[in-house]
């Protein structure tokens, strides 16, 4: 039998990064988003996020791709949300995605991160936000991530 944990943290933000999540109306969303997971057998261990964006911890199903599950994450909540009225500003996702694994010594760091989101981008923005993600992983922020 296989044992397998693919822990991962996952952002991704509004087209513009418009802020169009409704703070109001967010759980409703990370609700349908939860559902999606399920179904593909990936543990959720927290999303939340803020008007433009959504982050996640996931424990990835070792049979899904990740792009294939954010595609599907972003396709199945793009038509919910343009059919909810409740999200009426919603303009769809951004192509592109950040994400990175954790080890198990990090889900309670990540998971607290994710929690407080509201209050880290009180004075955070996305960008500053996202550029930070990319340099402590290592990787390489272009002008045009993001847009």
């Amino acid at each position: 039998m296989s044992k397998v944990k693919n822990l991962l943290h996952i952002v991704f933000s509004t087209k513009q990064r418009t802020l169009s999540i409704p703070r109001e109306h967010k759980r409703d969303l990370y609700g349908f988003m939860f559902g999606v997971l399920k179904k593909r057998q990936c543990w959720c261990y927290r999303i939340n996020g803020v008007a433009d964006h959504v982050h996640m911890l996931i424990d990835l199903h070792p049979t899904i791709s990740l792009s294939n599950l954010v595609k599907e994450l972003k396709q199945s909540s793009n038509v919910w949300m343009q059919h909810n009225p409740d999200f009426s500003d919603f303009n769809g996702w951004n192509e592109g995605y950040f994400a990175h694994s954790i080890g198990e010594d990090q889900i309670r760091e990540c998971i607290e991160y994710i929690v407080n989101q509201e209050t880290h981008h009180v004075h955070t923005s996305l960008i500053e936000e996202s550029r930070s993600l990319c340099a402590r992983q290592g990787l390489m922020w272009h002008p045009s991530d993001w847009e």
